[in-house]
């Protein structure tokens, strides 16, 4: 790949210099075209983003970028077309039953497929417009892993490649992987999946396999030397069983109108098993009994109970719990996943799942049930108690700021007798304290020192001063959750610490009423202790993808 950014690079210094030493406005509008083009290119390969050419998920390649990048797609095609000609190879080849390797696909190409029962098509190109398959009408389900030439996919493509053409294999379907000429990125991808089948073997053993059938597969040594990796790591695996628990009732029935969506994005990288709770099967119950199946991820589909009632199962265990948020608030998965649940929550989720990035939260301990959230007394409990059911179902999650509205106008204040860790019992006099393992912004009263860390082993105490008006805590808390920061101040009515074990009783002896997670309790005291990195969930592949990136570059530079 060094050499590829290299060339780029300096053939985009030669069209400058062409530009620079051409009079007429034409040419050197043409030859700055050509370097720009090159330029670009040159920098998706020093970063190896091959998003640059912005290739859609039906294997077209936008317009604009078209337009932008025309001198080196025009370069690309032309040497793309010579290598055809000089190929002794046979367009597409049979390396196991069902499994086709071939060189970038044409319309020609088509007979080929039907007569050979090949309907799914692994298209690991960035820089070619694929053919129009819905146009076609041959009823073919098409991926594209976006790779670049002579480059390494990273692990969440490898991951996502590897569970759609087992899911297609295990339905009895014929795959096809092709690259543009069938000698590297293609066999990459068709190895690392022979390998995810035959774990015992070896990669050199497996190319010998590949360059049996065709003789000019070819990986280089920086693909044989990631492809050998991840092999040594076991991280070429399938991991694609998955129990789906939807709750048919949350948000406003929300799992009605998005099933179909749901199941398919999922099902061509997921061998789905779906259940429904009800009142006499919760969410608990099913990932109880999907537990004995031993599935690779429990997908919990509905609000934050639902989404309770199933990690608890989960905690130290090894099953990846799998989120799609359905419900009002959808707490855990917004600080999971970001804002991007709140504009598009089902497809958000659903890439997080396909993608099959995991990642080791806390989860902590309240008066022996699980909590992932937080627990609240004061302002948090009071506004969860009064958004009701019925208000949530006619306001959505207006209802909580209704409710927390209600809550702030009554502004009433309790001694808590409070003890964190292992220091002396103190007194504190608030409205509200919270005690967070994770919250996204918009669980206001918690934002003490901004969002609390999932992984950091501890837990976030926030609590507000009584004796000082609750719109300037609030809007403080706005702050705070915004710049993800705390600064402390004399006369701040905000106050903030950090514990990994934390509890809590009335002072005047009264039943303490909290909120763990959504619901309502009630008991003599809390006790409270976080369980560092106790929980697998999945999600979004943006960390992962910077981590790889970095990695490959310090490889390079090795």
């Amino acid at each position: 790949m060094l050499l590829h950014t290299n060339m780029y690079f300096l053939l985009a210094l030669v069209f400058v210099l062409l530009g620079i030493t051409t009079a007429d406005l034409y040419f050197r509008s043409a030859w700055g075209w050509a370097a720009l083009s090159f330029f670009v290119v040159s920098l998706a390969y020093i970063f190896n983003n091959p998003s640059i050419f912005r290739k859609r998920a039906d294997g077209s390649i936008p317009l604009s970028v078209r337009w932008t990048l025309w001198p080196f797609l025009w370069a690309t095609q032309c040497f793309n077309a010579i290598a055809r000609s000089r190929d002794k190879e046979p367009a597409i080849q049979e390396v196991e039953p069902g499994l086709f390797l071939a060189r970038r696909l044409f319309p020609s190409d088509i007979h080929f497929l039907k007569s050979h029962n090949i309907c799914a098509v692994l298209d690991v190109t960035a820089e070619f417009n694929s053919l129009n398959w819905t146009l076609l009408g041959e009823g073919i389900d098409y991926l594209n892993v976006p790779i670049l030439d002579h480059s390494t996919p990273s692990e969440v493509q490898v991951k996502r490649a590897l569970n759609w053409i087992h899911t297609h294999r295990k339905g009895g379907r014929s795959v096809i992987v092709h690259c543009a000429l069938g000698r590297g990125r293609s066999v990459f991808m068709m190895a690392a999946y022979l390998l995810s089948q035959h774990s015992d073997r070896t990669v050199a053993g497996v190319i010998k396999q590949i360059k049996s059938v065709r003789k000019s597969a070819h990986l280089n040594k920086r693909q044989f030397h990631k492809l050998s990796t991840m092999h040594h790591k076991g991280a070429l695996r399938v991991h694609n069983t998955a129990w789906l628990i939807a709750n048919p009732v949350a948000g406003t029935r929300q799992w009605q109108q998005s099933k179909e969506q749901i199941i398919e994005l999922l099902s061509p990288y997921y061998d789905l098993t779906i259940r429904t709770t009800s009142e006499k099967h919760n969410g608990s119950y099913w990932a109880q009994k999907a537990l004995r199946k031993h599935p690779d991820v429990i997908i919990a589909c509905g609000g934050d109970g639902t989404v309770a009632e199933v990690a608890q199962e989960l905690v130290n265990t090894q099953v990846k719990l799998g989120i799609i948020p359905l419900g009002t608030a959808n707490a855990l998965s917004y600080a999971l996943c970001g804002f991007g649940v709140k504009i598009n929550p089902v497809k958000t989720a659903c890439m997080a799942l396909i993608e099959g990035v995991e990642s080791r939260i806390d989860t902590a301990i309240c008066n022996d049930e699980v909590m992932l959230l937080l627990c609240g007394v004061g302002f948090e409990q009071q506004m969860i108690e009064k958004a009701d059911r019925a208000k949530k179902n006619n306001s959505g999650q207006l209802a909580y700021l209704q409710g927390l509205s209600e809550a702030v106008g009554d502004n009433k204040s309790t001694v808590y007798k409070v003890q964190m860790n292992d220091q002396e019992v103190t007194e504190i006099n608030t409205p509200s304290l919270t005690i967070a393992n994770a919250a996204p912004v918009t669980t206001l009263l918690a934002q003490g020192r901004g969002a609390p860390d999932l992984m950091d082993g501890e837990m976030d105490l926030t609590w507000l001063s009584p004796d000082r008006a609750q719109i300037l805590n609030l809007l403080e808390l706005v702050g705070h959750g915004l710049t993800n920061r705390y600064e402390a101040h004399d006369y701040e009515g905000v106050h903030h610490a950090t514990a990994y074990r934390v509890k809590l009783e009335a002072k005047n002896g009264e039943l303490v009423s909290y909120v763990l997670d959504g619901e309502n309790r009630e008991a003599e005291q809390l006790v409270v202790e976080v369980m560092p990195k106790s929980l697998s969930v999945m999600v979004p592949a943006k960390s992962a993808s910077v981590k790889d990136t970095k990695e490959e570059n310090e490889e390079e530079a090795l």
